[in-house]
């Protein structure tokens, strides 16, 4: 089974969250809208805007999954409503503006990469004035944890399996993280929010939160989890939080606090953090307190958790001066010769005569070309 297809089996499966999102839009949509929906997918947003009354649907995607959204709208009696854009959205060009953007690209921890800056875009150049966006707002949750799988995940970089040294991984592990479905029993505090991701044009890229937390019984302190609370509509909500009666099929994520820390019922946690959804960046720094005095502090970041080679940062610098590769210089050809005028077969051909080296073969240039024109034809 296509592992794409797959995915979209288990997000239709999930009750919950199909039922969160045909409420929302029930009460968002009305009779004759013109909607957008973004990262499409399989198009069961389209679907349930027209059964909201939407006149028209605009679904979204540069994946190949969109071929089985167009299946789906037509078997579903929408095929006449929804226009399906195979296109990234920050380069669709839509015919109208739209009152209303959906689309349900919620991650673990908040929005997926680039998405706010996706619905950003689409606001501006779509979205008319008082038009509507679902979700309307994502809130961060976080509650202290004590959790032995994540325990065991970080110190795994501690000890020698096979009795093979791999501290080098240790710095890494305790700046990442970690998905997790999580048990209420793990949490040492009820959830708290400790920001909201805006995604309205000139909005931050930058979002920061404090909290403080005060634990609930004694156990060892391994790390912060964290979920989030969707405000799909004004009346609606979707939550991933451990033991909520709702919670759609969606893991938490935990982010480590090295070393473990045994804490009282009584002990305050304070916590400061900031994130880049763009970049996938969290910054969370906690201190944890004993009245007066100080048991720990703790600062960790993503970033540092990032596997950068030096090859990497050297080619991120801004005095770095880029030269193409010969496959970059080959891509470069294939966008010459779509000039309007060539066939795809005889772009292959003159590909194979202007880098022999690199495309030796008629399988080789056609499998180049197709990887181009995936992205970049029409």
């Amino acid at each position: 089974m296509s592992r794409d297809l797959d995915e979209h089996r288990q997000y239709l499966a999930d009750a919950p969250r199909v039922e969160a999102f045909r409420l929302a839009i029930a009460e968002v949509v009305r009779p004759g809208d013109v909607v957008v929906d973004l990262a499409a997918g399989s198009g069961v947003l389209g679907l349930l805007a027209c059964e909201a009354g939407a006149g028209r649907v605009y679904a979204i995607d540069d994946g190949s999954i969109l071929t089985l959204a167009e299946k789906l709208a037509v078997a579903n009696g929408w095929g006449d409503r929804i226009v399906h854009v195979h296109e990234t959205s920050t380069r669709a060009v839509l015919p109208e503006s739209v009152d209303v953007i959906v689309t349900d690209q919620i991650g673990r921890f908040g929005m997926e990469a680039g998405l706010i800056d996706v619905l950003r875009d689409g606001a501006r150049r779509w979205l008319k004035p008082g038009g509507r966006i679902v979700p309307a707002r994502v809130d961060l949750m976080i509650a202290p944890v004590e959790s032995q799988p994540l325990r065991d995940r970080v110190e795994f970089w501690n000890s020698r399996p096979s009795g093979i040294d791999v501290s080098a991984g240790y710095r890494t592990a305790c700046n990442s993280g970690f998905p997790a479905d999580l048990h209420p029993r793990e949490l040492l505090t009820a959830g708290t929010r400790i920001m909201s991701l805006d995604a309205s044009p000139g909005g931050p890229d930058l979002f920061r939160g404090e909290a403080e937390l005060t634990i609930d019984r004694g156990a060892v302190l391994d790390g912060l989890a964290g979920w989030f609370q969707a405000a799909l509509s004004p009346s609606v909500m979707m939550t991933n939080a451990p033991g909520h009666p709702d919670r759609i099929r969606r893991r938490q994520v935990v982010f480590p606090l090295t070393p473990r820390t045994r804490v009282k019922a009584g002990d305050t946690l304070r916590v400061s953090m900031k994130t880049r959804p763009a970049q996938l960046i969290v910054d969370w720094a906690v201190t944890v307190a004993r009245g007066a005095a100080t048991l720990a502090a703790f600062h960790h970041s993503t970033l540092d958790g990032m596997l950068l080679s030096a090859r990497d940062l050297h080619r991120s610098r801004p005095d770095f001066v880029p030269h193409l590769t010969p496959a970059g210089v080959a891509r470069r050809s294939v966008l010459e010769l779509c000039d309007g005028t060539r066939a795809i077969a005889d772009i292959e051909r003159e590909m194979m005569a202007r880098h022999a080296d690199l495309l030796p073969d008629a399988a080789a240039a056609a499998t180049f070309v197709a990887e181009v024109l995936a992205v970049y034809g029409q």
